[in-house]
């Protein structure tokens, strides 16, 4: 048992998938693991394991946010062993070809946070997906038919921006998306030496203001789930 994870060792996978919304750890277990049990619900963050097509796995929520996030992924690698972490999250898009429910693999996430800038001074570190996880999603989404789009993107500090309109900058440079939590998991996997990927589904355009409904969020966002699983 770890501080916010009231898991006993061995009663987590190896390979967890990272939701950030606890309903949503609730809803991938339930919809997709076979014989899933809940083994944590400090906080409020639910997490279970179970199996999919006989392989033990977890799904793990992780709240908003790089420090929420980093938290328990610290505690997954140190105290349960954790190899493999799969963010499966919503974000929002930055480009008018990427649209609502586009499937986006984040091949490198660059942020605002300053969480990096306490460990490198004055310089720029670039987290980055692990390579072999990044293939097997390409490879699986290719097999079964599943449009992505690859690239970059942005892990935000702030949801609400005070200028709304600074997504444009980021937008001329090729970003794909916004999220919160990618750069802080790829950055805590490098460090310790485990594999990171984050796949994650537009749930809103900052384009066209289109967005889904915190519903469809929590229980529809199936296709990047059957990726994550599919690298098992």
């Amino acid at each position: 048992m770890s501080t916010h994870i009231a898991a006993k060792r061995g009663e987590v996978a190896e390979t967890v998938l990272l939701p950030g919304d606890p309903m949503r750890a609730k809803w991938i277990a339930e919809t997709f693991l076979d014989n899933s049990v809940c083994y944590n619900e400090v906080r409020g963050m639910f997490g279970y394991t179970g199996t999919y097509k006989g392989k033990k796995v977890s799904i793990q929520g992780t709240g908003m946010g790089i420090p929420s996030s980093l938290i328990y992924c610290h505690e997954l690698i140190n105290d349960f062993g954790v190899k493999n972490l799969i963010r499966v999250g919503s974000s929002g898009s930055y480009q008018k070809e990427v649209k609502l429910r586009d499937i986006v693999i984040a091949m490198a996430a660059s942020s605002t946070s300053g969480i990096n800038n306490s460990r490198f001074i004055n310089s720029d570190y670039s987290p980055t997906a692990d390579f072999d996880l990044l293939m097997k999603a390409v490879k699986y989404a290719g097999e079964h038919s599943i449009p992505i789009k690859a690239g970059n993107v942005l892990s935000a500090d702030e949801f609400y921006e005070d200028d709304f309109d600074s997504y444009k900058k980021w937008a001329e440079y090729g970003v794909l998306c916004v999220e919160m939590e990618a750069a802080g998991l790829y950055t805590i996997a490098a460090k310790f030496n485990v594999k990171a990927l984050a796949i994650l589904t537009i749930s809103d355009s900052l384009v066209t203001g289109e967005r889904t409904s915190s519903e469809e969020r929590e229980t529809t966002f199936s296709k990047m789930v059957e990726i994550a699983l599919g690298i098992l």
